[in-house]
C-alpha cells in the first residue's frame, strides 16, 4: 500500500530534496564571483546584508548570497569547503526543520550557514549541544569563521557570573548546553531587577543531536529548588504566642471563608510579645505570615477532622472521602504550623521554586531547528509537538558499510561468549572494534570477559565529559577496542587510523537491541562515515529484555527441539522483523507517555506564562502601578462583600464580618462604621470602601517621594507574587503525583488536573490580591526599601521532583540516638524507622 501511495504521489522527502537542490544550484553559481572578492570585500558583505535586512529584505531572500559567502569564508579560514549535501542540510535548518545527516557528514559546518544568516537580524542565535565539551569545541573552531565575517561569538557555560552570561547572550551567536539555556530562563524569571536578566527574547535555536534533547530528555524537568526561609524556631514562637490569645477580643474567625484575623488588640499583643513597633512593617512580613498560619492551625484546623497524627507525623484527611492522604503536605507553612501546634518535629522541606520541561522551553523560540544522524523514526513526534519536519539528507559519498543480519542465540551466556570471540579475532587482526551496550552493567560484564581473554580495551559508561570525547575520537585507531553505552560520545566523529581501511574499517558490535530503533541506528552510524568501509553486527539472545517482553518463548522452544546449543546462532529475517515490530510498539508507548507529560505540563505552562509576563511587566515598568494595585484591592473587597451579602434578605447580611476584614486589612477603625454600610447595596458598599482606600492611598503618596512610592509598590508586588507562585508550584506538584488515582473512580485524571489546577491558580491569584492589598494599605513605608529574594541558596537540578524530595542529607551518627527519637538525618521520621533500621 505504501509503495502504491509513493508511486501516485511521489516520495515527500525526495520532493523536498529536489526543491532544496534548486537553491543549492543557485549558491553554486555564485561561487566564481564570490571567490574573486578579497578578504576585506568578503567581510564587508556582512554589513551589506545587515543594511539590506534593515531596509526590509527578509532573510529568505538573502539566503543564497549569504550561504555563498559563508562557504567561501569556510574555505579560507577553516580549509573546508561545504559539500552540496551540507548546503541542503543548512537550508533545511534555516527553514525551521530537522536535517537528518549521517555521522561524519559535517553537521557542525552545515550549522554555520543558518547561524550566520539568522544572526544578521541582530536578534541572536543559540546553538545548543548535549555537553559542554562540544559547546566549547564548536565555539572555538567555528568561532574563527564567524569572527572573520565580523560576528561575535559567546560561550554560555556553567559557573559563569551574571555579567559574563549577559555578555555571552548579547553576542550574535551563542553556544551552550540545553540545561544551561533552560536554567537561565528560569533564573531570569526570578530576578528582582531587569538588569539582572541575562537572556534576550528567545529568537532562533539550532539543536545539535536534536533527538537526544527533544525526545530522550523531553520528560526530564529542569528544577530550581531552595530551602524556604521558614525556620522551626519562628513556627514555635508563633505557636506559643497564639496560645496566649483569647477568642473574644484578640482575633476574629469567619466560618464561611475559614479566615482568621487578628483584631486591633491582637495586633497590639503581637507587637508587645515580639518587641516590635509595627507588625505590618516590611521587615516583619515573615513574622506576620507565621502568626497567621499558627492562628489557622489553632482555630480552623481540627485534629481528627482535618488531619490526624500518626507515627508522630501530621497526615491530611481528605475532606470528601475521609481517607488519609499520606505523603501530602499543606502548603504555605500551614503544615509546619500544625506540627508546632501538636508538639512534633518541624520538617523544613526544600521547595521547588521554578520548573520547566525541555518540550515547553524549546517551543518558546520564534524558530527552532535541529540536526542529528537519526530522527526519521520519530518524525511524527517532531511534527506534532514541535511543528518541525524531518528531511533525510543524502550522504556526500555512497555508504559502503556492511550491515549484517542479527545473530540470535538461545541464552545470554552463549551470546556474550560469541561476542568476546568475535572481538578477540578482530583485535588480533588489528581491526578497531566499537562495542555498543544498552546498560552500564553489560559494559562491565563484557569488560571482565575481555580481560580474561587478554584483550586491551577502554570502557566508556559514565556521563559526558572531556575524557569521553577523547576515547571516542581514538576508537578508530588500529587495534583499538572500545566498550560504550549506545549514547556515549554523541557528536564526536570516529576517524579511521592509518591502515585501518585495508582491514575493513571500524567494526561495530551491538550486544542487544535498544527499545528505540533510533538508538540502534545511531550506533550503526558510527561506522562507514564519508564512504569509509565498515561493518555492523547485532548479537541477540532469547533472554534479552526486548525479546522476553515480546514473546520469544516459542522460538526458544523451537531452538531446543531442533537440538541447537548455545554456540549455534540463527539468522532469521522473521525474528529481525519481530524485533523491529516490538521496537515500533515500544516507541509508540514512549511517544504516548511523552505526550501525556506534555499535556500535564501545558497546564502549568499557561499559568507560568501569565505569572512571568506580569512579573516582567512589574520589573520593566517605570510607570505608576497604583491602578493595578487599586484593581487588586477592589477585586478583594468585592469578593468579601459578595460572600457576606449573598442572602436576598439584607437583614441576614453580615456587616460585622465585612468590617472585621476592612479594619484588619485595609483601613483604621474610625474610617468606616457599621452604620455607614447599612442601607447600601453591595455595589455601593464596594464604592464607599474604595473611596476611603483611595483617600488613604493619597495620604501614603504624600508621605514619600514619587520614586519611593513606586519602589514600595514593586517591593510588595514582587515579594507577594514570588512567595505565592512558589507555593503554588509545590501544590501543583503534589496534585500531579496523586491525580492518576482518580482513574479508579472513572474520572479522566488529565481533565481533573486541569480543573483543579485552574481552581488552585484562581485561589492563588485571590491570595496575591488579598496580601498585596493588606501590605500596601497597612505597611509602614521606610526610606531604605529593598527588594528581597523570597528564597536563597537555590539549586539547579535536572531530574524529577519526586526524586528530589525523597533525598535526605547524609549524616554522621555522633551520639547514641534513642530508637523513638527523631532521626538525625532530618527526615522527620523516628530513628528506628529511618537510619536505625
Amino acid at each position: 500500500m505504501a509503495g502504491l501511495i509513493k508511486k501516485i504521489f511521489g516520495d515527500g522527502n525526495q520532493r523536498q530534496l529536489n526543491r532544496l537542490q534548486k537553491k543549492v544550484d543557485q549558491i553554486e553559481e555564485l561561487e566564481i564571483d564570490i571567490s574573486k572578492l578579497s578578504d576585506a570585500g568578503l567581510q564587508e558583505k556582512t554589513n551589506e546584508f545587515k543594511q539590506r535586512y534593515e531596509n526590509g529584505e527578509d532573510l529568505d531572500s538573502l539566503l543564497v548570497e549569504a550561504y555563498a559567502v559563508v562557504r567561501e569564508a569556510a574555505k579560507r579560514v577553516l580549509g573546508m569547503r561545504p559539500f552540496q549535501t551540507q548546503l541542503m542540510g543548512a537550508i533545511a535548518l534555516h527553514e525551521g526543520n530537522i536535517a537528518e545527516m549521517k555521522t561524519g557528514e559535517g553537521k557542525t559546518l552545515a550549522s554555520t550557514m543558518p547561524a550566520y544568516l539568522n544572526a544578521i537580524s541582530g536578534k541572536g542565535v543559540h546553538i545548543i549541544t548535549v555537553n559542554e565539551y562540544l559547546a566549547d569545541r564548536d565555539a572555538k573552531e567555528m568561532g574563527e569563521l564567524f569572527h572573520f565575517l565580523g560576528l561575535t561569538v559567546g560561550l554560555n557555560g556553567n559557573g559563569l557570573t551574571k555579567e559574563e552570561k549577559k555578555e555571552a547572550y548579547l553576542c550574535d551567536i551563542t553556544y551552550g548546553t540545553n540545561n544551561e539555556y533552560g536554567f537561565d530562563y528560569l533564573r531570569d524569571n526570578m530576578v528582582l531587577y531587569k538588569d539582572q536578566m541575562v537572556q534576550r527574547p528567545l529568537n532562533y535555536a539550532i539543536i545539535d543531536e536534536v533527538d537526544s534533547i527533544l525526545i530522550d530528555e523531553a520528560r526530564t524537568p529542569l528544577i530550581i529548588s531552595g530551602s524556604a526561609k521558614k525556620s522551626a524556631s519562628l513556627y514555635q514562637q508563633a505557636n506559643s504566642f497564639v496560645g496566649t490569645l483569647n477568642r473574644e477580643g484578640d482575633y476574629t474567625y469567619d466560618e464561611k471563608t475559614k479566615g482568621v484575623q487578628l483584631t486591633e488588640e491582637g495586633i497590639n499583643k503581637a507587637e508587645r510579645y515580639f518587641s516590635i513597633e509595627n507588625l505590618f512593617d516590611l521587615n516583619n512580613v515573615s513574622l506576620t505570615h507565621h502568626i497567621n498560619q499558627a492562628l489557622k492551625a489553632h482555630v480552623s484546623m481540627h485534629r481528627d477532622t482535618d488531619y490526624v497524627v500518626q507515627d508522630e507525623e501530621v497526615v491530611i484527611v481528605d475532606q470528601f472521602t475521609g481517607r488519609l492522604m499520606k505523603g501530602r503536605r499543606y502548603s504555605d507553612g500551614l503544615h509546619q504550623a500544625i506540627e508546632a501546634k501538636e508538639g512534633l518535629q518541624i520538617q523544613n522541606e526544600s521547595m521547588t521554586l521554578a520548573s520547566i520541561t525541555f518540550q515547553n522551553f524549546f517551543r518558546m523560540y520564534n524558530k527552532l531547528a535541529g540536526m542529528t544522524g537519526t530522527a526519521k523514526t520519530e518524525e511524527e513526534e517532531f511534527r506534532n509537538i514541535y511543528n518541525m519536519d524531518v528531511l533525510a539528507i543524502p550522504t556526500n559519498k555512497p555508504i559502503v558499510r556492511e550491515d549484517r543480519a542479527d545473530l540470535i542465540y538461545k541464552s545470554m551466556q552463549g551470546k556474550f561468549q560469541a561476542v568476546v570471540e568475535e572481538i578477540k579475532e578482530r583485535y588480533e587482526a588489528g581491526q578497531p572494534v566499537l562495542v555498543g551496550t544498552v546498560a552500564v552493567e553489560t559494559s562491565e560484564l563484557i569488560s571482565q570477559l575481555l580481560k580474561k581473554a587478554g584483550v586491551k580495551h577502554n570502557v566508556l559508561n559514565a556521563k559526558n565529559h572531556y575524557r569521553e570525547a577523547e576515547i571516542i575520537e581514538n576508537a578508530g585507531q588500529r587495534g583499538s577496542v572500545t566498550i560504550a553505552t549506545n549514547m556515549a560520545g554523541r557528536g564526536t566523529d570516529i576517524k579511521l587510523g592509518e591502515g585501518v581501511k585495508e582491514l575493513g574499517g571500524l567494526a561495530v558490535i551491538g550486544t542487544e537491541r535498544h527499545e528505540s530503533r533510533r538508538i540502534d541506528n545511531q550506533l550503526r552510524g558510527r561506522s562507514g562515515r564519508q564512504g569509509d568501509p565498515g561493518l555492523t553486527q547485532f548479537y541477540l539472545s532469547m533472554e534479552d529484555e526486548l525479546m522476553r517482553r515480546f514473546g520469544s518463548d516459542n522460538l526458544k522452544n523451537m531452538m531446543e527441539r531442533l537440538g541447537m546449543d548455545d554456540s549455534q546462532p540463527i539468522e532469521s529475517k522473521m525474528v529481525s522483523r519481530a524485533v523491529e515490530s516490538a521496537q515500533k510498539r515500544v516507541e509508540g508507548n514512549n511517544f504516548d507517555a511523552r505526550k501525556t507529560v506534555l499535556s500535564y505540563d501545558d497546564v502549568l505552562r499557561e499559568q507560568r506564562e501569565i505569572i512571568y509576563k506580569q512579573r516582567f511587566d512589574v520589573i520593566d515598568s517605570d510607570k505608576n502601578l497604583r491602578e493595578i494595585i487599586e484593581n487588586m484591592i477592589l477585586s478583594t473587597v468585592t469578593r468579601v462583600v459578595a460572600t457576606h451579602t449573598g442572602d436576598d434578605d439584607d437583614s441576614n447580611w453580615d456587616y460585622k464580618a465585612i468590617l472585621e476584614f476592612v479594619h484588619g486589612s485595609l483601613l483604621d477603625y474610625e474610617d468606616i462604621k457599621e452604620e455607614d454600610l447599612k442601607g447600601k447595596d453591595p455595589e455601593e458598599m464596594n464604592e464607599l470602601i474604595m473611596d476611603k482606600v483611595r483617600g488613604r492611598y493619597d495620604e501614603k503618596e504624600q508621605e514619600l517621594t514619587e520614586e519611593q512610592m513606586r519602589e514600595f509598590e514593586k517591593v510588595i508586588l514582587l515579594r507577594t507574587v514570588d512567595s505565592k507562585w512558589m507555593d503554588h508550584i509545590d501544590q501543583m506538584d503534589q496534585l500531579r503525583q496523586g491525580i492518576h488515582l482518580r482513574a479508579y473512580g472513572q474520572n479522566d485524571p488529565l481533565r481533573e488536573y486541569q480543573m483543579e489546577g485552574f481552581a488552585m491558580f484562581e485561589a492563588m491569584v485571590e491570595n496575591i490580591e488579598e496580601e498585596v492589598s493588606k501590605y500596601i494599605m497597612k505597611a509602614q513605608i521606610r526610606d531604605n526599601l529593598q527588594r528581597q529574594e523570597v528564597v536563597k541558596d537555590t539549586q539547579a537540578v535536572s531530574g524529577s521532583q519526586e526524586d528530589k524530595k525523597k533525598t535526605n542529607k547524609p549524616y554522621v551518627k555522633k551520639s547514641n540516638v534513642g530508637r523513638n527519637d527523631p532521626c538525625p538525618c532530618g527526615s522527620g521520621k523516628k530513628y528506628k524507622n529511618c537510619h536505625g533500621k
